[in-house]
């Protein structure tokens, strides 16, 4: 009987072990969980804050679901090292663990820059995991003054979670705009407008300086006092147990479609992992809880001896802050053709390059995207459906028959 590990509880793993159950029903699966809870939605960790969810609503599979699939789960155990020659796993408790087939899902942790006197401050908080969300549930209070440093997707949906459990929030951010890896400044600003409405506010293009217990220097001077701080500037894909193996690592573990890093027997999904970007013809790391399960489902089925392959791999987002939505997705390469539509309270943007629809920036339009994330999925040729019609809407009628057979029908 094969024996399979897994490193990681979150959405990639899920998709690992339905990954080997779909070709392996037999084999074990060991599962190391550093946190003490079943597989759950990150994203949903502001929705908590909100009170618009709970706990169990959070979870991203049944609660029989290890049971159902023959996993066995240590809970609050991690792995320090990885012996590729002899297949064994260390852990943290000093316990090893054998395996045949491996799957790296270490996910990312938060990354927070050098800042004088950090040290001082007593209520700091990350805001990443289920833990980190009841941490800081627990510190805040109707008068708190939160100051967030990241006007990225996690301290934007940390600031929609808090805003109406505080006095106030301030953002701060080195870039000169809110959502700077996924918005251009024209789309940030319209998403700025409407943060601002709802009580938000902003310190942008400066960051954190120093810090003395509850009050912050910005490098533009400006000072700002506060009661709770959230570290919200970024994350770094966890590579250190795969490097330390021997294995290729860059910003994030290699893999190739198959989900396979450099060392025999052992995969790699999720937040961890770089891999190639269809839309822009390069490699990174995309961390994003689609792509994290399609990998790992495929480095399952791989691992039981299956075939499969992830090799449509592209950037997306789709998140909403106070009811106004933002949906991104693929890239925006040097020589691309923009079209764009806009009103006061919406843009469409498409990006077009060499017949292909390559990208896409949607405020406030939400209907049926999922036709244009398929188009750059897919690289259908443009020239192949109504792309004057898509252009208006995303809409079946411009796909052609075959497409619409396809979704509607079911046809292969």
């Amino acid at each position: 009987m094969k024996k399979y590990v897994i490193i990681g509880n979150g959405v990639a793993a899920a998709g690992c072990i339905e990954g080997i159950r779909s070709v392996d029903p037999e084999g074990s699966i060991t599962v190391i969980s550093a946190e003490q809870h079943p597989v759950y939605c990150r994203p949903l960790i502001s929705y908590y804050l909100e009170q618009k969810t709970d706990l169990q609503r959070m979870h991203y599979r049944a609660e029989s679901f290890y049971a159902d699939h023959g996993a066995e789960v240590l809970y609050g155990r991690t792995a320090t090292e990885i012996n590729a020659d002899t297949k064994q796993i260390v852990l943290d408790n000093g316990d090893s663990i054998a395996y045949d087939a491996l799957c790296c899902c270490t996910g990312s942790s938060p990354f927070v820059p050098p800042m004088q006197g950090l040290d001082t401050v007593d209520n700091k908080f990350s805001f990443m995991t289920i833990d980190d969300t009841l941490a800081l549930e627990q510190a805040v209070t109707p008068e708190s003054r939160v100051l967030i440093i990241g006007a990225g997707l996690i301290g934007l949906k940390c600031a929609e979670g808090l805003h109406s459990r505080v006095k106030s929030i301030t953002v701060c951010d080195l870039a000169p705009r809110v959502l700077s890896s996924i918005l251009d400044d024209k789309c940030a600003a319209m998403m700025q407008k409407h943060l601002e409405k709802n009580g938000i506010d902003f310190i942008l293009g400066t960051s954190a300086k120093e810090f003395c217990g509850s009050h912050a220097v910005m490098q533009n001077g400006t000072e700002v006092d506060f009661d709770v701080l959230v570290l919200a500037v970024g994350v770094r894909a966890n590579t250190a147990i795969v490097k330390n193996a021997g294995g290729n690592v860059n910003r994030g573990i290699v893999v190739d479609d198959a989900c396979r890093t450099s060392l025999a027997d052992i995969y790699a999904a999720g937040d961890c992992t770089e891999y190639h970007d269809i839309s822009s013809d390069t490699v990174k790391v995309m961390a994003l809880m689609p792509n994290a399960y399609m990998q790992g489902h495929t480095a399952g089925v791989n691992m039981a001896g299956g075939e499969a392959a992830f090799d449509n791999a592209i950037p997306m987002n789709s998140i909403g802050f106070f009811g106004f939505h933002c949906h991104t997705a693929g890239s925006q390469p040097e020589g691309c053709e923009m079209y764009e539509e806009t009103d006061e309270n919406h843009i469409r943007r498409l990006f077009v390059k060499d017949d292909k629809l390559t990208g896409f920036m949607l405020l406030g339009h939400m209907h049926r995207t999922g036709i244009y994330t398929a188009l750059i999925r897919n690289q259908t040729p443009l020239s192949s459906v109504d792309f004057a019609r898509l252009k208006i809407e995303p809409q079946l009628a411009a796909m052609g028959n075959a497409y619409r057979d396809k979704v509607l029908k079911g046809a292969v």
